[in-house]
């Protein structure tokens, strides 16, 4: 029923088609052949493709049936309505000519008769059925028509309309007021009354119509300066007679993209002027508004034309702002829809799981330093939960609304490590092609997580101690002074007394950092947590993984209390994680666990050999070194290899290696 309205090839006799009145694509007629069906869906693969987000890929079919056509339901995501009514999953309907489905925003009307040609248009369908024009009606209106518009000249340059349009300046101003009455409505027929509102008064017409493709909205105003006392009826296009719609308008109008001004005698000697212009979506005309205009009250003029077709072309962009808005609003919807669910499963991998004294002396400590502006310094093996800890503080903070960054100092070079910290300027390095923020910065009004602290630079340690101490800074390569809001915690697993002895770490960054300090004891020393932090992991990784695993045997449960766990709730993680993807039982036994031989940090060698030698006294840092070297030495020198095993980053292996070499 629209302009450039699509058509395939069918025979001239009466059939059944369907008219698809698509928002986006237009209208469209597709005949429904015997014995084959008809796919509706958002895939381009289907007979009618559907541009509307609420429709599935493959969202319906229509399919022949003894009693004629019949629709089902492709278990789509939104459901298919017809007549108002949600179509059942489980069961086809029987299509009758006049049954209207709605997919989305999408409309498809099922009739019978004549389908429409190009040059019959939109008007020669009433009712879900095809009916011809009456030539000779059509031909008495379109010789009543005497001016005839393709755009206004009121929204091109005002100045040169000025010259031409002597009631330019009171059209202006009545388009204005109508831009900002407009830009407040949040509906469909809202727009609509207000678009038909103005066009009525400004054309002193005595009765009018707006038809879009989901609305058609009557207003009959009392007089032309009583716009206030509009009595709004809302009907149907079969309820209007000949004479308030005149045959053919919705056809010449869509299909010429033109308004049109014409004037009829009527009964009495009277003369009745009548204004049709069309209503366009993205230049395509895709609706009509239609006023009549008594001629003994007002005679109607192009300038009046001209007027309301301003106004249909404002209803066209305030329809387009609605489409858009309602877009917005939806994945505005989608998207927070998403951060919450993002939120609450961040939020499950972030809670602290055990009933271990230990563990409740930490939740303890995080509650009574969250709410400080206080630096923490937390401190542990690696794998023990720093990180999730340091998360907790956060979120118990009056930060918590604001940005958790982390950053691993052992993970980049020094000149990358000041980058990421403080930013740099574009041009500032090879490579700085733009100026880039730094975690400082990223972390405004936050918290900021510096994991690995011990193995920063000097050069860095002096930098960041004058951010600490509340100093603004400057990125690398500029010269603008930064002031930040950030509220640091760190961790490490060195230990840091023996770096600051050994003028490896500043002492006064060391004091500075230790305002608070977070003990995280190893897995080993909180057995009772075990059992419930592999119980959790379990459950968690069965549903991610789709596996019917119920628990572990008694065997394993022991088996996990008894191991070291040299790589922490880490290496328990993993370990269950490898265990429900591989097992093909409802119950983890031992072996499935896959426990390594791996002798941890502070370990008291109740794990070890059995040979007995006897006790050499030595130093921390050369019985680490002794301890790095014969892992080196058990993986054949691969230091990847050995850095995993020995739960530190390859380039802590590195300048461990290097200290020892001097």
């Amino acid at each position: 029923m629209m302009q450039g309205e699509k058509t395939h090839r069918m025979p001239a006799a009466s059939i059944t088609f369907l008219l698809v009145r698509d928002p986006v694509a237009g209208h469209t007629v597709v005949p429904l052949i015997p014995g084959e069906r008809v796919t509706l869906g958002r895939a381009p693969t289907n007979q009618v493709v559907l541009h509307d987000e609420q429709a599935s890929r493959f969202h319906a079919e229509i399919f022949p049936a003894a009693a004629g056509w019949s629709i089902r339901d492709l278990e789509s995501r939104n459901g298919t309505l017809i007549g108002g009514e949600i179509l059942s999953a489980s069961a086809d309907r029987v299509l009758a000519p006049g049954d209207t489905v709605a997919i989305g925003r999408v409309e498809i009307l099922v009739c019978d008769g004549d389908p429409p040609s190009e040059s019959t248009g939109q008007a020669a369908v009433l009712g879900g059925t095809a009916t011809d024009e009456v030539p000779a009606e059509l031909e008495a209106w379109s010789a009543s028509i005497t001016h005839r518009r393709a755009k206004s000249r009121l929204l091109d340059d005002i100045r040169e309309a000025a010259g031409t349009a002597p009631r330019v300046g009171r059209a202006a101003a009545e388009l204005c007021r109508l831009a900002f009455s407009l830009g407040r409505a949040h509906d469909l027929k809202a727009v609509a009354s207000l678009a038909l509102e103005s066009a009525a008064e400004g054309a002193g017409a005595t009765r009018g119509v707006v038809l879009l493709p989901e609305t058609i909205e009557e207003r009959t105003p009392a007089g032309r300066r009583a716009a206030s006392s509009l009595e709004k009826t809302v009907a149907m296009p079969a309820d209007w007679s000949p004479t308030a719609l005149p045959p053919g308008v919705i056809a010449a109008v869509l299909g010429t993209d033109e308004a049109v001004l014409a004037s009829t005698e009527v009964s009495g000697g009277g003369r009745l002027a009548s204004i049709s212009a069309p209503v366009r979506l993205g230049g395509h005309a895709v609706g009509v508004l239609h006023l009549e205009v008594d001629a003994a009250q007002h005679e109607a003029t192009p300038d009046d034309l001209e007027f309301v077709m301003a106004v249909c072309d404002a209803l066209g962009l305030a329809i387009d702002n609605l489409a858009a808005r309602e877009i917005l609003s939806s994945r505005l919807a989608r998207s927070a829809d998403e951060n919450e669910q993002l939120r609450r499963r961040l939020g499950e991998e972030s809670r602290m799981i055990g009933s271990s004294a230990g563990l409740r002396n930490i939740v303890g400590q995080i509650e009574r330093v969250a709410a400080t502006r206080a630096t923490v310094l937390i401190r542990g093996e690696s794998g023990a939960g720093k990180e999730l800890v340091a998360r907790a503080i956060h979120e118990a903070s009056d930060r918590r609304t604001a940005p958790f960054v982390c950053m691993n100092c052992a993970a980049l070079s020094e000149t990358l490590l000041e980058s990421e910290l403080f930013g740099h300027e574009k041009g500032a390095f090879t490579g700085a092609t733009d100026r880039k923020a730094g975690k400082f910065e990223a972390a405004h009004k936050g918290t900021l997580f510096l994991d690995e602290i011990g193995e920063m630079s000097p050069a860095i340690q002096a930098k960041f101690l004058r951010v600490l101490e509340g100093h603004p800074f400057e990125r690398v390569g500029g010269s603008t002074r930064v002031q930040v809001d950030v509220r640091v915690v760190a961790a490490t697993n060195r230990h840091l007394e023996e770096a600051v002895a050994a003028g490896d770490f500043r002492r006064d960054l060391y004091f500075r950092l230790k305002v608070v300090e977070i003990l995280v004891p190893p897995l080993r020393k909180r057995p009772e947590d075990i059992e419930t932090l592999a119980t959790h992991f379990l459950k968690r990784f069965a549903t991610e993984t789709g596996r019917r695993v119920r628990g572990f045997t008694p065997d394993a449960l022991e088996a996990m209390q008894a191991y070291h766990w040299p790589g922490n709730i880490r290496e328990l993680r993993n370990c269950v994680e490898r265990a429900v993807v591989l097992s093909q039982d409802e119950w983890l036994d031992v072996h499935e666990l896959a426990l390594s031989g791996l002798s941890s940090a502070g370990d008291t060698g109740r794990h070890g050999t059995g040979r007995q030698t006897p006790f050499t006294p030595t130093t921390l840092d050369e019985m680490e070194r002794k301890h790095v070297l014969a892992t080196l030495e058990a993986v054949g020198g691969n230091k990847t290899k050995a850095a995993t095993i020995l739960g530190i980053e390859r380039s802590t292996l590195d300048r461990k290696m290097a200290r020892w070499a001097r």
